[in-house]
């Protein structure tokens, strides 16, 4: 049962790191469209997440673990938009960095890996319960 119990937490690891992933990009969508508050000012700069094996003692297994949210250092897109309470003397405003296709691209990416986690997890308990009925049956 210890193997299917690494492969509960590796499983587990990788939840968590998806969910963590899923929350970036989430925060990216929210906040494609945020301009600055004073003419001139940086808009929203988007997130980046990075992941990392760890070596997890109590599976004795190498997990998955966030190792960092960054920025992403592109350039931002500038709109004409005099308008913009954010616009600069030329009308110009700074837009995020932010790619939709991009963002929707990881998230469904961040959402296929999600399931696959929790099928391996489904699997596991499923595999352990079918042990434990043998064991019962078998005494």
């Amino acid at each position: 049962m210890d193997s299917l119990q690494a492969a509960l937490r590796v499983a587990g690891s990788g939840l968590s790191a998806q969910s963590a992933r899923l929350r970036v990009v989430s925060e990216n969508l929210a906040n494609a469209q945020s301009t600055g508050a004073t003419p001139g000012a940086d808009p929203y700069r988007r997130k980046t997440i990075t992941f990392e094996n760890t070596f997890d003692q109590v599976a004795g297994q190498d997990v998955v673990a966030v190792k960092s949210v960054g920025e992403d250092p592109s350039a931002f897109q500038v709109q004409q938009d005099p308008g913009n309470p954010a616009a600069d003397e030329k009308g110009a405003v700074k837009m995020p960095n932010v790619n939709m296709i991009s963002e929707m691209s990881d998230m469904r990416e961040a959402n296929r890996s999600y399931e696959a986690d929790l099928q391996v997890i489904k699997q596991s308990r499923d595999l352990i319960s079918m042990t434990i009925d043998l064991l019962k049956g078998s005494s």
